[in-house]
Formats: structure tokens, sequence, C-alpha cells
């Protein structure tokens, strides 16, 4: 597994990852109609791809093809951590979490703050974050469950 930062040409590999990841990993969590919600057959690639440049975005390759991509913003916030499905369970969220931590020591972040899927939770649960509040968003006429979740740097 290659760690590298995020380039443009990566932007549709990673939308159909995340839209993946969604539709296949969060379907017990989730009902089709929140997850079409979430992640759409057609996303707004403007908004991914001015996102994605604006943060500090890592992907994680195998054999040349990206398995795992995350993300944060300016201000400690990890806004996406996405792993394909076959790749679960095989330490790729957690290299990219650690990655992520190490860049947010850099920027002098005490804290690092996420918006967890019920799915999710469990993982960053492990990984040292708390459960602030329990939020419910809307999105796409969708409501949906998250957690904001916190830890200390």
């Amino acid at each position: 597994m290659k760690t590298r930062l995020y380039k443009s040409t990566d932007l549709m590999y990673v939308v159909q990852l995340f839209y993946d990841n969604i539709h296949s990993v969060c379907v017990n969590d989730y009902t089709l109609e929140q997850l079409d919600a979430w992640a759409p057959q057609n996303p707004d690639l403007y908004r991914w791809k001015a996102s994605l440049s604006k943060n500090h975005t890592l992907v994680v390759e195998e054999n040349g093809e990206i398995i795992g991509f995350g993300d944060m913003g300016e201000t400690g916030y990890l806004d996406r951590l996405y792993v394909r499905k076959d790749y679960l369970h095989k330490g790729v969220a957690t290299l990219i979490l650690s990655q992520l931590e190490k860049y947010a020591k850099t920027k002098g972040f005490i804290f690092m703050t996420t918006a967890a899927s019920i799915t999710a939770k469990y993982f960053f649960k492990k990984k040292g974050f708390i459960v602030l509040n329990e939020q419910v968003v809307e999105r796409r006429g969708a409501r949906l469950k998250r957690y904001l979740m916190e830890k200390k740097l």
C-alpha cells in the first residue's frame, strides 16, 4: 500500500469509490433512499473537485488502483474517510487516519473532529474519538443520523 497526495486526475476514481462504499458498506444502517441522497448516482463533480483540491486529501493505492481516500480541512475537520469494500479491515482506514493525524499535528491542531456515520462510529471510537452529540442532517430531502466526534491529539 502506498499513500500519496490526491491529484485532480484521481477525481472520478475517488467519487466512484465513495459511491460504491456508501451503497455497499452502509446498507445495514441506512435505507436506500438515504443512501441515494448521501451518495447520488450523478454527483456534483464541481463541488467534489473544489473540496478535494482545497482540503489536505490523501489516497492509498495498491497495484496502481485507489483503494481508499481521506481528507481534512484547514480547521482539523476530517471530512471524508472511505475504503473500497474489498479492502475493509486491512488497515487502509487506519493508515489514512494516522497520516491525517500527523498532518493535523503539524498544523498545530489540538483536536480533530469528524461527523461519523452510524457505520463508521465504531471505527472512530476504537481510534480514540468520543461522541460529542448525535445529529440528524438532511441530504436531498432525506434525513440521516450521524455523530459529531472528536479526538484530542
